[in-house]
């Protein structure tokens, strides 16, 4: 099987429906962000405060070139990772990109008031960030699935279109 990639805006629900799908599918579950503070040995968010955003979009283009090298995974990237069209053709060597389309809304019920996401501190500026975000996401997926749902539903919809 390829990988099946997952993209989308934080609080989409791309490390909670992977995981799903992942059983549903029989295979491995990847979360790019993890495997990153996995190497580092410390938090995105404290990745992006000692390092600085360019040095991250370091590592996940790293991640995402070794991504693109393996099969038989669900794949859930961070946010921002396939907004790099360089990000986008590296995983794509290995699977199909799936955009989990959750509302502004949605996403905001989901992480909450006090989030802890460097890139949600405001709401004005996250807002322009989810808009600006959705049309690379858009470019990037081969399908677009509701984010909306809940988490068993949406990973139910995505298999239902590899089996």
């Amino acid at each position: 099987m390829k990988n099946i990639i997952l993209c989308g805006f934080m609080g989409a629900g791309k490390t909670v429906v992977g995981k799903e799908l992942a059983k549903i599918m029989g295979c491995k579950f990847v979360d790019t962000d993890e495997l990153i503070e996995k190497e580092q040995g410390i938090a995105v968010k404290a990745i992006f405060a000692a390092r600085g955003e360019e040095y991250f979009r370091k590592l996940e283009a790293e991640i995402c070139n070794r991504i693109g090298e393996t099969k038989n995974c669900v794949v859930s990237t961070g946010g921002g990772t396939l907004t790099f069209k360089e990000n986008v053709e590296a995983v794509k060597k290995s699977g199909k990109v799936v955009f989990l389309d959750a509302s502004f809304e949605t996403v905001c019920e989901r992480i909450g008031e006090n989030s802890t996401r460097p890139l949600f501190q405001d709401r004005e500026s996250a807002k322009a960030l989810f808009d600006e975000r959705r049309e690379k996401y858009l470019d990037a997926a081969d399908y677009v699935v509701s984010g909306d749902n809940s988490a068993r539903k949406t990973a139910l919809d995505i298999a239902s279109i590899f089996k």
